[in-house]
């Protein structure tokens, strides 16, 4: 049977976890699962990505390497579902190397967006970090999207900031050492 098929249907945490120990071993299962992202059909999509989701760190390299494509995705994907476990994948992928200021603008613009869903902000605050951890003037501008946070926002964006400005300041006092 192929993905497509599979991901044409509900799917629960045990397929999941069947499609993640199938996929992991065949490459061209992979290919398959990675191309269904785009797939025309948004519940194929979301499925795939969800099924991506999954994948231990151990069994995910050959999800880092897709990391630009995956980057592009979430930064012009519409469907907010998608683009929460899009970054959800990707925060799960190292990214203190990565240089895409693009995806950087992305994330501030998506942490302060009235309209972007709770979850999405939350991750590009932690994402943001990431990216940003080393080099102070990118750490001042994420410092500078924060300050725009009003209290008002949802808890988990609340957490986010909270804890992403505690580490901030860690990092700030390791620096002067």
């Amino acid at each position: 049977m192929h993905l497509k098929e599979i991901l044409s249907h509900r799917i629960g945490l045990d397929d999941i976890k069947q499609l993640v120990a199938l996929i992991a071993r065949d490459e061209s299962k992979q290919e398959e699962l990675f191309c269904l992202l785009f797939d025309a059909d948004t519940k194929v999509a979301f499925r795939a990505v969800w099924v991506m989701s999954h994948f231990s760190v151990q069994n995910n390299t050959w999800l880092i390497r897709r990391q630009h494509e995956l980057i592009e995705e979430v930064m012009r994907c519409e469907h907010t579902g998608k683009r929460r476990v899009i970054l959800n994948v990707l925060y799960l992928q190292p990214l203190d190397g990565l240089s895409r200021m693009d995806f950087l603008d992305f994330c501030l613009e998506r942490i302060v967006s009235k309209t972007e869903m709770p979850g999405v902000q939350s991750l590009c605050v932690k994402i943001a970090f990431e990216m940003c951890k080393y080099e102070g003037e990118l750490l001042r501008e994420l410092q500078s999207t924060l300050a725009m946070v009003e209290d008002g926002h949802s808890p988990a964006l609340r957490a986010a900031k909270r804890n992403v400005l505690k580490a901030i300041s860690r990092e700030k006092s390791f620096q002067i050492r």
